[in-house]
C-alpha cells in the first residue's frame, strides 16, 4: 500500500478565526490582491486587518463562476498591483480563482500553458505565491485542494488547472462566516460536499487517511445538512457542514472523486448551473448505478461494503445497507428542493454529448467500476 497526503501549509479551524488573518497576512507580504464574490462586504473585517498591519491592497470581484478570462483578469490585476499575497475569500470561485492568481504570479507563461484538456498541461516549476484562502461557504472545500475549475467558455466545458505547487499557505475556516448563508446556497454547497465525500470514500485510491476523514464528514453531514438547510441559525449544524466541507476538500484533493464529477465537469460548461446542483442531482443516480454495477460485475469489491457503510452513516442505523443510503440522498434532495438537470438546463438531445464527454474526465476515471456507455446515459436520463 502506497498513498500520499497534502494539505495547505496550515490549517486554522474555529469560530472567530477570521480575526487572525492580519497576522498571518503580515508574516507572508506587503501587496496583497483581495479576490473575492461579487459584493467586496464580505472581505472588510479583512481589509481593517491589513491597513493596521500596514499592508497595501487591491481588490478583485469574481461575479458568477470563474472562467479562463476572469482568472486572467485577477492575475493582470495581481501583478499591476505589484502583489506578493493573495487572499481570497468567498465561495469556490472566489478561491479557485485565488490559486489561479497565486500560481501565475511565480510562473512563466501563459494560464493555458497549465490548463488540463483544453489546454497544454504542462506542470508549474514555481511554488505559488503566498495565499491564505478563507471559505464563506461550506462546501467546495476548495481552501485545502490544489487545483482551481475554471470555464473555459469556448471549450463549452469546466477545466482544472491542477498542481501541488498551487496548495494555499493557510486555510482559515470561520464557521461563523457561513451563518448568513440562505437555504438555497445552504443546499447546493452542503450537497458537494456531501457527494465529494462519498465519491472519495469508495473511489479506487481510498486510503486509510482519508477513509477516517470520510467517514467523519460524512456522519456530520448526514445529522446536520437538512437541519441546517431548516434552519440556518442553528450554529452547532453550521459548524458541523463547516467541517464536512473542509473535510471533503482534504479526502478529494488526496483520493479523487468518481462518475459525479466526471459528469458535472463537461455539465458545468454546458447548462451553466450551480455546480453543487449538478452534484446533488446526480448523486443518488450515480450511487444507484453503481451499486448495481458492483453487485452484477464485482460483487466481491470493496466498494460494495463502503456503500452499506455510507447508508450507515448518513441514516445513523448501523443495520442500514446501500439501497437506504441511495434512498437517503433522493429524500434529501427532495427535501432540499433540488431541480432536474432539465430545469437547469440540459436538453434531450444534449445527453449524448454530455455522455460522451464525461467518459474522457480523470474523474470518471476514479469511479469505483467503469460504468458501460448505457449506463451512463441511464444516469442523466433519470437525471432530466
Amino acid at each position: 500500500m502506497r498513498f500520499e497526503f497534502a494539505s495547505a501549509e496550515r490549517i486554522i479551524f474555529g469560530k472567530g478565526t477570521i480575526r487572525e488573518v492580519g497576522s498571518l497576512a503580515a508574516d507572508m507580504g506587503r501587496r496583497a490582491i483581495i479576490v473575492t464574490g461579487r459584493s467586496s462586504e464580505r472581505a472588510e473585517p479583512v481589509i481593517g486587518q491589513l491597513h493596521k498591519e500596514g499592508i497595501k491592497h487591491v481588490t478583485f470581484n469574481v461575479k458568477g463562476e470563474p472562467t479562463t478570462t476572469i482568472a486572467k483578469a485577477a492575475v493582470e490585476a495581481a501583478r499591476r498591483g505589484r502583489c506578493d499575497l493573495v487572499i481570497s475569500i468567498g465561495g469556490g470561485s472566489a478561491i479557485d480563482t485565488g490559486k489561479t492568481t497565486a500560481a501565475m504570479l511565480t510562473n512563466r507563461g501563459e494560464l493555458e500553458d497549465y490548463l488540463e484538456v483544453v489546454g497544454r498541461g504542462q506542470a508549474l516549476t514555481e511554488r505559488a505565491a503566498p495565499h491564505i484562502a478563507i471559505p464563506t461557504t461550506a462546501g467546495t472545500g476548495a481552501e485545502v485542494t490544489h487545483n482551481a475549475v475554471l470555464e473555459a467558455v469556448e471549450h463549452k466545458r469546466k477545466v482544472s488547472m491542477r498542481n501541488r505547487l498551487m496548495l494555499p499557505r493557510a486555510a482559515v475556516v470561520d464557521p461563523e462566516l457561513t451563518y448568513s448563508m440562505p437555504p438555497a446556497l445552504t443546499a447546493s454547497t452542503g450537497l458537494d460536499a456531501l457527494t465529494q465525500l462519498t465519491e472519495a470514500y469508495v473511489c479506487i485510491k481510498a486510503n486509510p487517511l482519508t477513509d477516517g476523514i470520510c467517514r467523519e464528514g460524512l456522519r456530520r453531514a448526514g445529522r446536520s445538512l437538512r437541519k441546517v438547510y431548516e434552519d440556518g441559525s442553528d450554529e452547532a449544524a453550521r459548524e458541523d457542514m463547516a467541517t464536512a466541507s473542509l473535510f471533503s476538500g482534504l479526502a478529494l484533493a488526496n483520493a479523487g472523486l468518481g462518475a459525479v464529477h466526471g459528469f458535472a465537469g463537461p455539465l458545468g460548461g454546458m447548462i451553466h448551473a450551480a455546480h453543487g446542483m449538478i452534484c446533488a442531482r446526480l448523486l443518488p443516480y450515480v450511487m444507484g448505478v453503481n451499486v448495481r454495477a458492483l453487485r452484477e460485475r464485482a460483487e466481491d469489491s470493496a466498494a460494495m461494503a463502503r456503500y452499506d457503510e455510507i447508508g450507515q452513516l448518513l441514516t445513523g442505523s448501523d443495520t442500514a445497507r446501500a439501497a437506504e443510503g441511495v434512498a437517503w440522498v433522493e429524500e434529501l434532495c427532495e427535501a432540499l428542493e433540488v431541480p432536474s438537470l432539465g430545469k437547469l438546463g440540459l436538453k434531450e438531445e444534449e445527453v449524448a454529448t454530455a455522455a460522451a464527454s464525461s467518459r474522457k474526465s480523470g474523474s470518471m476515471k476514479g469511479n469505483p467500476i467503469a460504468l458501460t456507455d448505457d449506463e451512463l446515459t441511464e444516469v442523466l436520463q433519470k437525471s432530466l
